[in-house]
């Protein structure tokens, strides 16, 4: 179930992109509202459509992502959980390290030979 959601929430995230991508950019400020008065059919059905679209396809990407947080696979993450403690309780306390000793120095043989 949470590998058929997560493609879900793929699909929509490419739709939604493609939505976005299509979309014309709104800019021209406050005088782009004044250019076209009278303009009824066309391209401002198509705008909101796309709006729409937009919208839905955002809430859509919302509750899906709910949806897979709810339906995560949780035996694997228990398992590992339960391993981690038990390890970790099995283990000798941890010692206060002291320095090592140090070996002393070797010293030269005194030499036979010499007189």
């Amino acid at each position: 179930m949470y590998t058929f959601i997560v493609i879900l929430i793929i699909i929509v995230c490419i739709l939604l992109a493609l939505v976005v991508l299509v979309q014309n950019s709104k800019g021209g400020g406050l005088a782009a509202n004044f250019s076209a008065p009278q303009q009824v059919m066309g391209v401002r059905q198509t705008a909101d459509f796309l709006e729409k679209a937009t919208w839905w396809l955002a809430v859509i990407l919302v509750v899906l992502c709910l949806a897979a947080t709810v339906t995560i696979p949780r035996h694997h993450a228990e398992n590992a959980l339960t391993t981690e403690v038990t390890t970790t309780n099995d283990v000798s306390p941890v010692q206060s390290a002291t320095p090592a000793a140090t070996a002393p120095a070797a010293t030269p043989a005194p030499a036979a030979d010499q007189q």
